[in-house]
């Protein structure tokens, strides 16, 4: 199970296509938006290609939990989120699953998508430092951005990431921590 981070940039927007290659390469994916990702998302949609509920706002007691994770990608990564995540700052569901990805011990890969102005500022830099420190794997800063004006983003280098965080697929998490 894969657990797919979304933030609000503009690859969210064909997030679909990332699913339908992942779902092509055995895994299934649970999709956690940023909240402010969701607002781009038509989530009935992507429900329905996941099977799983869209999981953007806290889970009340009443809904079921997502199943376990056997790895986390981050796909887009903004500034925003990066950051965060290497401060350990949760104070969204997207955040959570990366955060406690950390505790697990999960594999996480990191497609960061950023303005060059951004991709700049000294504390991108170190966050990234901080979030290999921890074991992600880091794609280069926008290496899912399409080439050119007239093509689509590529999803090719996060596919190529996961076979890594695949050795754990099938294995429940407490399987793995016995």
């Amino acid at each position: 199970m894969l657990h797919l981070v979304v933030c609000a940039a503009p690859p969210a927007a064909a997030i679909d296509e990332l699913i339908r290659h992942v779902h092509g390469e055995g895994w299934a994916v649970c999709l956690v938006p940023t909240p402010v990702a969701a607002t781009w998302l038509d989530v009935r949609v992507l429900e329905e290609l996941t099977g799983h509920p869209v999981r953007s706002r806290p889970r009340r007691p009443d809904e079921p939990r997502l199943p376990p994770a056997h790895a986390v990608a981050v796909v887009p990564a903004t500034f925003n989120t990066v950051n965060k995540c290497a401060a350990g700052i949760n104070d969204n569901p997207a955040l959570g699953v990366v955060n406690e990805a950390v505790g697990l011990g999960l594999p996480v890969v990191v497609a960061p998508y950023v303005k060059p102005t951004l991709a700049a500022h000294p504390a991108f830099a170190r966050a990234l430092r901080d979030l290999a420190a921890y074991g992600f794997t880091i794609l280069p800063p926008n290496a899912i951005g399409p080439p050119d004006s007239t093509t689509a983003f590529v999803w090719r280098p996060v596919l190529e990431a996961l076979p890594t965080a695949r050795s754990t697929r099938g294995i429940s998490v407490q399987e793995d921590r016995a």
